[in-house]
């Protein structure tokens, strides 16, 4: 017998067949004697088709406290049918939207962090035998507004769930089967993995890989929730993504995965002066823009000049480039110039730790493959390149085969 907090995202309640389909597996669980809290996406598609019908009203700026009262009303269709479903089925269950809980958050609209729970109803309720379906994604201010957590924010809401319910496991179903060392559209011979820790995930999905959200990583590591990752749709034991590296933690291997992020920029401030508070003078208007930076190299050159080189989400690029060609002058920079077709391809792993050379078979792969490495950048458990985009799928393919990723059922060498 276990607690457990069980999320199911957009596509696993997408239709009345898969909200029916969910049921039976809370059953399931509730059979076994698990106590079971339900936290829901919207309906696959219906976010979207709301936030098209604040457009249509308001085409330039939408008002985002009344954008956040629309878009609720996804969670709130799907938590009620739910709990319908389960009735249907003999299980007795209760909806509660994020207000109702409540899940109090801070007023930041659209993008808001949860504050506190109150699990005394959540918990009165499991007593008496019910399950608990909440609605993810939202949650409510200290003045009564209803607020969002921002895109994927209903798996924030699952691993917050269980951090204040002190839930055995939180587990999130999606349409994937598990974590997998890279993605199997990319390279077929992909490995689910059994277990990954906090620190790896993080990295992943920073880089990347869309499992999961970064924020509920980032929960779920603080408070060392238990996360598991299962598919909706075939039954499996998943990913666990825990604290250790579990207790064969000695034979861990050097590199967990390959991740990569297609939404990347490159640009350069070439030829402006070596001194201190360059960097600042570069980037920190950029920073005041809210505009994220990612790798950064400085180039020391000739005469006293240097080349200063970052990247940027791709979707910034041109707003970025503009608005430093405003400022070249005021630089004194001898050019600015930019890439939008490169990529930032990555190695993860928590036995990199422990081991040297990891980097240099790293880009020995990528060289005997023909990729140029544009920026390179490193911490405890990764290492980043940033490359052409034209040789992203032959360099993770290249690193997936060095670093004997393979899963060896799939394996037709």
């Amino acid at each position: 017998m276990a607690f457990l907090v069980k999320k199911f995202g957009g596509t696993s309640v997408g239709t009345v067949e898969r909200i029916q389909h969910v049921a039976k597996m809370v059953q399931t669980a509730r059979q076994s004697g698990d106590d079971v809290v339900v936290v829901v996406s919207a309906m696959s598609g219906e976010t979207n088709r709301l936030i098209g019908l604040a457009k249509e009203i308001m085409p330039a700026v939408v008002d985002v406290r009344e954008l956040d009262v629309l878009v609720s009303t996804g969670e709130q269709v799907t938590i009620a049918l739910l709990a319908m479903a389960l009735k249907e089925l003999g299980v007795d269950a209760r909806s509660y939207t994020g207000s109702q809980v409540k899940i109090l958050t801070d007023s930041s609209h659209s993008k808001a962090r949860i504050l506190n729970i109150d699990k005394a109803p959540i918990l009165d309720d499991i007593k008496a035998g019910k399950v608990v379906v909440v609605a993810g994604f939202q949650g409510v201010d200290e003045h009564g507004n209803i607020t969002t957590l921002g895109r994927g924010g209903s798996d924030t809401s699952a691993v917050a769930m269980a951090a204040a319910l002190s839930a055995d496991e939180c587990q999130i179903y999606t349409d994937v089967d598990g974590v997998y060392t890279t993605d199997p559209r990319v390279e077929s011979r992909a490995r689910r993995l059994d277990r990954i820790t906090f620190e790896e995930m993080l990295e992943m999905a920073s880089l990347g890989s869309k499992v999961l959200q970064i924020r509920a990583v980032e929960f779920a590591g603080k408070y060392n929730v238990p996360v598991r990752v299962l598919s909706s749709f075939k039954p499996g034991e998943g990913t666990l993504i825990t604290l250790d590296e579990g207790e064969n933690h000695m034979e861990q291997a050097l590199v967990s995965g390959i991740a990569f992020n297609r939404d990347e920029a490159q640009i350069t401030v070439a030829g402006v002066a070596d001194q201190p508070g360059i960097a600042y003078s570069i980037l920190g208007p950029i920073a005041d823009l809210n505009i994220e930076v990612d790798v950064i190299l400085q180039n020391i050159g000739e005469n006293g000049l240097t080349d200063f080189t970052f990247t940027v989400h791709r979707d910034e690029y041109k707003r970025v480039m503009d608005f430093l060609k405003g400022r070249q002058a005021e630089l004194n920079a001898e050019a600015i110039h930019g890439n939008d077709r490169i990529v930032k391809l990555s190695i993860v792993g928590v036995g990199m730790r422990s081991h040297a050379g990891i980097a240099s078979r790293m880009f020995k792969a990528l060289s005997e493959n023909g990729i140029n490495l544009r920026m390179i950048t490193t911490s405890e458990i990764k290492i980043s390149v940033v490359i052409d985009e034209n040789f992203l799928e032959l360099g993770v393919r290249a690193l997936h085969e060095e670093f004997e990723l393979a899963d060896e059922v799939n394996n037709v060498s």
